[in-house]
């Protein structure tokens, strides 16, 4: 799909990254938004948003490498004992899902992750612990490499919804999603 993701628009004309940002910012202490391709345009959309206060923008000099290296130069500015990992591909997730991922957190474990009918999606939550693996990780290494590592204690919340394998790469998948958001 040619069309920068973060600014296409869905359910009542916000643009993806508003939408996301819009639910964000009701369960989390900050928004770390990178950018790198057209960052200007997308600070730029988010300039009306409420709660703008906790968002904060860091860009990737580095982004034509991979979403690890935003992964991390995201987290470099995190502040939180949790950080949620989220993909611009998922702005169909209804708000409370994320208040009941959150509700998720247990010090028992360092990785959260939401399964549906016992598959892996997205987001992530994970501590400190493994914000600091992530961040010691070179920009060759994936989340996945990392998910790897003994260190790691997880816990899978079966939730309800299956938009956590949600993912916007062609224009019918763009279309599935505008379609679901009309009829809701």
């Amino acid at each position: 799909m040619n069309s920068f993701k973060p600014l296409l628009k869905v359910n009542s004309n916000k643009t993806f990254i508003q939408s996301i940002v819009d639910k964000l910012n009701q369960v989390c202490v900050e928004v770390i938004i990178v950018t790198g391709f057209k960052s200007k345009e997308i600070e730029n959309n988010l300039f009306e948003i409420e709660n703008k206060e906790k968002i904060k923008f860091v860009f990737n000099s580095n982004y034509k490498s991979g979403m690890f290296t935003s992964l991390r130069t995201g987290l470099t500015e995190s502040n939180t004992k949790w950080n949620l990992y989220h993909f611009i591909d998922q702005p169909g997730l209804a708000h409370n899902f994320y208040t009941d991922f959150i509700k998720q957190i247990d010090d028992e474990f360092n990785w959260i992750q939401p399964t549906y009918n016992k598959r892996k999606g997205h987001p992530i939550l994970f501590d400190t612990q493994i914000k600091e693996l992530i961040l010691r990780s070179n920009d060759n290494t994936t989340l996945r490499d990392v998910s790897m590592y003994k260190s790691i204690k997880k816990k899978f919340w079966e939730c309800d919804t299956e938009l956590i394998f949600q993912d916007i790469d062609t224009l019918n998948d763009f279309e599935q999603l505008k379609n679901s958001h009309e009829q809701t």
